[in-house]
């Protein structure tokens, strides 16, 4: 325990060290009047409302479509009834999870910039309160990205496709026109 938080310490130092050699003192200091030092009001507020906040790209990019994506192009996927209807639920799920993890982890950033404010931020609490955030913002990423996986389970190879094309991803050479995904061996929904 002693040489993470060792760790962290000269990090910290380094960290600080190299921002002044760079900015000069003026990089943050338009965010000292953040309520949350770490989070701007717009990642609060996409934290607040769910939002994907990018945390999704490893699946959108790779041909993972996401449920609100995929029931804005419902037309142009040609989404069945029973599609729409089972990607509005994992959609509702996805947003009622992600809304509450995104307020634990604006509590936990509060907890944490609040240590720092009152001069009481001790070491081993905040290695304790950073791997809670991580966690948080772990389960946070999951909710989004199992999502996309879910998604993409009920969608048909074509509909994958159309949906990459409608969103102006280019697929790798190697997936072109495949009609299948891969370890699907060939599955068709």
């Amino acid at each position: 325990m002693k040489a993470v938080i060792a760790t962290l310490l000269v990090l910290m130092g380094w960290a600080g060290t190299a921002h002044a050699q760079h900015q000069h003192g003026s990089g943050y200091a338009a965010m000292t009047a953040r309520p949350i030092k770490a989070l701007s009001e717009e990642q609060i507020t996409q934290l607040r409302e769910g939002r994907g906040m990018g945390l999704s790209l490893p699946a959108e990019l790779n041909s993972y479509p996401g449920p609100m994506h995929a029931l804005e192009l419902a037309d142009a996927l040609h989404l069945t009834a029973d599609q729409r209807t089972r990607l509005n639920a994992i959609k509702q799920e996805m947003s009622t999870s992600a809304i509450a993890l995104g307020h634990q982890v604006i509590a936990a950033e509060a907890q944490l910039d609040h240590a720092f404010a009152s001069g009481r931020a001790d070491p081993s609490a905040v290695v304790r309160q950073l791997a809670d955030i991580g966690r948080l913002n772990g389960e946070l990423r999951s909710v989004h990205i199992l999502a996309h996986m879910e998604t993409r389970a009920l969608l048909t190879p074509e509909q994958v496709s159309r949906y990459d094309a409608e969103r102006g991803y280019n697929r790798p050479a190697g997936q072109q026109g495949q009609g299948h995904r891969p370890g699907e061996h060939g599955r068709q929904h």
